[in-house]
């Protein structure tokens, strides 16, 4: 072996650093590389290559693909009595328990003790700011059971602006899936901001469920069940996260 060739005793598989990658699983991995479609440094890479990842460049189908393990990106179905906080003095049940710990990662805005839904967790500090500011504008849907059933004049008032304690609201997207049941779509992420809205018109929430963050969805996943991101995934939720510049810090309504 001369001194440019790789070193393949070294470094991590490719197929597991591209599973890890969001590409797909190992085995989904292993198809694309014996397949030829992976490349590493420029080269073509074969079945059994390990790769540096802090040092090669990986891609698929030309495509640079990121697989450092530094940022990790996890959507978690948070079920209702969980809080989320990384640490809780009270000793409640918290997210970050629900994920594995390694590498550390925090909740991505705040759904209260009680609401349910989806929740990203990551160590990623520039996507998490852009995720929770306003100014970027990533939207965030929820599923409302209320009390009642609201009156054309309340639906009115949920999409034009409600005025609560902390100023009025943004317009916001609802529709009446049922008698009792809003969709309710907002873009800034004010405390408690959806049951606050709901209770200003009169009809208290009995249960709330966040169905999804900017283009993240999974109805397939159940409550307590977590996954990570996939490439796709993760680069759709840029793209969107990127459409503003926003300063200071905000948080994800709830």
């Amino acid at each position: 072996m001369n001194g440019d060739s790789p070193i393949e005793h070294e470094g991590e598989r490719l197929q597991k650093v591209l599973a890890r990658g969001g590409i797909g699983s190992r085995r989904t991995c292993e198809d694309l590389i014996a397949a030829g479609r992976v490349t590493v440094n420029g080269e073509v890479a074969v079945l059994g290559r390990r790769v540096d990842v802090d040092h090669d460049e990986v891609a698929l189908d030309g495509t640079v693909v990121s697989v450092n393990p530094t940022f990790v990106y996890r959507l978690l179905n948070k079920p209702a009595g969980v809080v989320t906080t990384a640490a809780d003095t009270h000793g409640r049940p918290i997210v970050t328990e629900l994920v594995p710990g390694d590498p550390l990662v925090h909740p991505v805005g705040r759904l209260d003790m009680e609401t349910e839904g989806l929740l990203l967790l990551t160590n990623d500090g520039t996507l998490t700011h852009r995720l929770t500011h306003p100014s970027f504008g990533v939207p965030k849907e929820y599923l409302a059971e209320v009390q009642g059933s609201p009156s054309r004049s309340a639906l009115r008032t949920l999409r034009e602006g409600v005025e609560l304690d902390d100023g009025r609201t943004a317009p916001a997207k609802v529709a009446l899936r049922s008698e009792n049941l809003l969709r309710i779509t907002i873009h800034e992420g004010r405390n408690r901001q959806v049951r606050r809205m709901c209770e200003a018109v009169g009809h208290p929430v009995v249960r709330l469920v966040r169905t999804r963050i900017g283009t993240l969805r999974d109805p397939e996943l159940s409550p307590g069940e977590w996954r990570d991101l996939t490439l796709d995934e993760l680069r759709a939720l840029e793209r969107e996260a990127s459409g503003a510049t926003g300063t200071g810090k905000g948080r994800a309504g709830r």
